[in-house]
């Protein structure tokens, strides 16, 4: 799988704000809303989470 420019984009919004890096990615999904409870639970696991949604997709 290609890296894009883009990619690069939401993975530093993922740093700042993962919430924002997965809705770049997938939108007003399920996956959005997994991921802003795992921010709120610890700001680590949300981090994770976005790289992982990112890279998947």
């Amino acid at each position: 799988m290609a890296i894009t420019f883009s990619d690069i984009f939401k993975v530093l919004f993922a740093l700042i704000l993962p919430p924002l890096g997965v809705f770049l990615e997938v939108g007003c999904t399920k996956d959005l809303l997994i991921n802003i409870l795992l921010t709120l639970l610890g700001y680590i696991p949300g981090i994770i989470h976005a790289f992982y949604i990112i890279i998947k997709h």
